[in-house]
C-alpha cells in the first residue's frame, strides 16, 4: 500500500498538523507515504525522512492554465502510482483528485474538515465526493448536512491528539488569554477582542496573546486601538513553538463562527489549559467539551457570554484547576495510533 495525501500546502494549520502526524505514524509502520501539495511548496511541520513531499502547482487564483497544468502533473503521478490510495483532506484537493484520476481506478478516501455548508463548491464538491469510496466526517452533525446518497459512504472519525503535546503545566498560570489560529472571518477573532475588552475592565492585569496570521490582522489591530486595549494585546504571528509558549497560559479561547474540530483547542485541553469555545457548527467543540466540567461552551457570536466565561475562570482558581485536570484527560482518549487505525480500516473498506 502507498498512501498519497492531497492538500493545498503544508503551511501552519490544524489539517496540515493532522496530516503530518498521520504521515509519520504510517511511515513508522513501514507504509509508503507521499504528500502532494497543489497550491505552494511550503511545509511548516516536521516529517519523517521517508515521507515523499512534493508540489505539483503554485496557487492558481482561479487561472485556468495553472489548473490545467496542475491536473496534468497530478494525472501523470497517479498513472505512475496506480496502486496507491488517495487521502484527500480538502474540498479542492478532492475535486482535483477526482478529475486527475478519472478512469484510472484509484481509490480515494476523503476527510471533510469543516462546515460543509460553507464555500461555493457545493455541487462540484458533491460530484467529487461521489467518486470517493469512503468519506470521513468529524461529527454526526456534519454528516446530516450532506445528501443521503453521500451519507451512505460516511463514517465519523475524530481528530487525534499529538503525542508530543507538552504535559500539563504545574504551578501558577500566567494571567493571559490566548488565541491560536488564522486571523480569518471564520475564527471571528474580533469577537474575542471585544469580549476581552469587556473582561479586562474587571481583570486589568490580564493580557491577550494572539498567535496566528491572516487577512484580518491590520483590521484587528485597528479594532484593538478603538477598544483601547492595544497595550493589552500581544501579536505573535505564526509561531512553530506555540505550544511551548502557551503551556502556562491562564486560559485559551476559541471564538469561531463555524469549525470542524479545532486542533489547537484539543491541544490546549491536553495541556491542561482551561478552554472556552463557541458551541459552533458542525458540533466539533461540543463533541469534546462537557460544559462546566472540562471546558466552557458559549453561544456563537455572544460577546457577553464569552466575557462572562473568562471571568468565571479568572475569579475561581479552584474551578480553573478542575477544568484543567479534566480537560487534560483528552490526551489519553484520542491517540494518533487509534485514529490512524480507524483510517486504515476505512481504507480496507474501499477495497470491498
Amino acid at each position: 500500500m502507498k498512501i498519497v495525501f492531497i492538500i493545498p500546502n503544508m503551511t501552519g494549520g490544524g489539517t496540515e498538523r493532522v496530516i503530518s502526524l498521520l504521515a509519520n505514524e504510517y511511515r513508522s509502520r513501514g507504509i509508503e507515504v507521499a504528500i502532494m501539495m497543489f497550491a505552494g511548496d511550503e511545509c511548516a511541520y516536521r516529517l519523517d525522512d521517508g515521507v515523499e513531499l512534493f508540489c505539483v502547482s503554485e496557487q492558481s487564483h482561479g487561472r485556468p492554465l495553472i489548473q490545467i497544468k496542475r491536473l496534468e502533473r497530478m494525472r501523470k503521478y497517479f498513472k505512475q502510482n496506480k496502486g496507491c490510495l488517495i487521502y484527500s483532506f480538502s474540498v479542492m484537493g478532492t475535486i482535483f483528485g477526482a478529475l486527475a484520476t478519472l478512469g484510472l481506478g484509484i481509490r480515494m478516501f476523503v476527510s471533510e474538515r469543516n462546515d460543509p455548508r460553507q464555500g461555493l463548491q457545493g455541487p462540484l464538491r458533491n460530484w467529487a465526493y461521489e467518486r470517493a469510496a469512503v468519506i470521513a466526517v468529524q461529527t454526526r452533525e456534519c454528516m446530516g448536512y450532506f445528501p443521503g446518497r453521500l451519507q451512505k459512504k460516511m463514517m465519523v472519525i475524530p481528530n487525534p491528539v499529538d503525542p508530543s503535546v507538552p504535559e500539563p503545566f504545574q504551578g501558577e498560570r500566567r494571567r493571559s488569554v490566548v488565541f491560536v489560529g488564522r486571523l480569518h472571518r471564520q475564527k471571528n477573532p474580533e469577537l474575542l477582542l471585544r469580549a476581552f475588552a469587556d473582561f479586562q475592565k474587571d481583570y486589568p492585569d490580564y493580557v491577550l496573546e494572539m498567535f496566528g496570521k491572516g487577512e484580518l490582522e491590520e483590521a484587528l489591530k485597528q479594532a484593538a486601538v478603538e477598544l483601547e486595549i492595544e497595550k493589552k494585546v500581544i501579536w505573535h504571528g505564526f509561531c512553530p513553538d506555540v505550544r511551548k509558549r502557551i503551556a502556562d497560559a491562564g486560559m485559551y479561547v476559541l471564538s469561531s463562527d463555524f469549525e470542524g474540530i479545532s486542533n489547537s483547542m484539543l491541544e490546549a485541553m491536553a495541556m491542561g489549559i482551561p478552554v472556552i469555545a463557541t458551541d459552533c457548527p458542525i458540533g466539533g467543540c461540543a463533541e469534546y467539551i462537557q460544559n462546566g466540567r472540562n471546558g466552557l461552551l458559549v453561544p456563537v457570536g455572544d460577546q457577553k457570554a464569552m466575557a462572562g466565561a473568562m471571568r468565571k475562570i479568572a475569579k475561581d482558581p479552584a474551578f480553573a484547576v478542575f477544568v484543567s485536570e479534566n480537560g487534560s484527560k483528552i490526551r489519553e482518549q484520542f491517540p494518533i495510533q487509534a485514529i490512524a487505525d480507524q483510517m486504515l480500516k476505512a481504507a480496507e473498506r474501499t477495497e470491498k
